[in-house]
């Protein structure tokens, strides 16, 4: 185990390495120059110069890229060009935000999702299991701001149950925090409960028509048992899964939802830089986010044999 997980952040250290120099190249080859729009519509040519003097966007790209992974490597993600504030300041600060939204989504989604698989596969080919796998059929096409716009009206705008948009701070009070989070939490989680449905039910189709289970039945075990005891054990591994892949992708689907509630998280942070074309938290972020990404792909990897332990690194 042990030499596993060492062979394990060894290649994290070479990936987070291909990701940087990719991210960096592709920021720089991207259409639009952050010197002529923090200068405005009214600067000279000279005036842009200067300022991507200033910026050390005239050095060669190897010393810049240079230049910004030693700043890296010593915890240091650079400065905003419009803001002159820290990377990591400005992303710490609308952590808190992106991260119970993340939370929230993710208990309701594994909650939601692995039950509607359970009982569609212990219902197969009946009326329950056709209701749930249209749902999950339809949860998953459906694009996140249609949700998000329909959820608007019909429980802000038509019946006025919840706010419209807007975030406020759990440390304020838990339930205005948690009043203003259920319907971005609600939005971002009909795609994921759908997926995790999806495959939770074959994982299961596919236990429950082993032998042993068969066996399990003939010796009278309850319906409880066969399913939660049995067969949800055994079909684990591919649940969790796709568990970790819903968890990393979040990030996508945290961006469009914090811009359609006005929620001031990382994912608006990242859209206002993306506009104005500030490379440091552009940068910063994506490191960020492919860290995230490894850990919890390593982390997916060992709980496999919490749940089979079959399974030895």
């Amino acid at each position: 185990m042990a030499a596993y997980i060492l062979h394990r952040m060894v290649w994290t250290v070479v990936v987070m390495a291909m990701v940087g120099i990719f991210v960096f190249l592709l920021l720089r080859l991207a259409a639009g120059d952050p010197a002529a729009i923090l200068a405005g519509d009214s600067a000279t040519p000279q005036m842009i110069e200067g300022i991507r003097e200033k910026l050390g966007f005239n050095d060669p790209l190897p010393v810049q890229f240079v230049h910004w992974a030693l700043g890296i490597l010593r915890g240091d993600f650079g400065t905003s060009i419009f803001t002159g504030r820290p990377v990591l300041e400005l992303i710490s600060q609308r952590l808190e935000p992106t991260i119970s939204l993340t939370i929230l989504t993710m208990i309701v989604s594994v909650t939601v999702g692995v039950s509607f698989g359970v009982f569609a596969a212990w219902r197969s080919g009946g009326l329950i299991d056709r209701i749930l796998s249209a749902f999950a059929t339809l949860g998953f096409s459906v694009p996140v701001f249609v949700v998000g716009y329909f959820l608007i009206y019909l429980f802000a705008i038509k019946s006025q149950w919840l706010p419209v948009q807007g975030y406020q701070s759990a440390g304020q009070g838990v339930g205005p925090w948690l009043l203003r989070l259920i319907l971005p939490t609600l939005t971002l989680s009909v795609s994921y409960v759908a997926f995790i449905a999806r495959i939770a039910r074959a994982s299961m189709l596919e236990v429950l028509s082993e032998d042993y289970m068969r066996t399990a039945a003939a010796k009278g075990a309850s319906s409880y048992s066969m399913l939660f005891h049995h067969a949800l054990k055994n079909a684990g591994v591919p649940i969790l899964t796709v568990i970790g892949l819903s968890f990393t992708s979040l990030i996508g689907g945290v961006v469009i939802t914090e811009t359609v509630f006005n929620i001031p998280g990382v994912g608006r942070l990242v859209v206002d830089a993306i506009n104005n074309r500030d490379y440091p938290i552009i940068q910063g972020m994506l490191i960020l986010v492919s860290g995230l990404y490894v850990v919890v792909n390593l982390a997916v990897d060992l709980t496999y044999t919490l749940v089979d332990p079959r399974i030895r690194y």
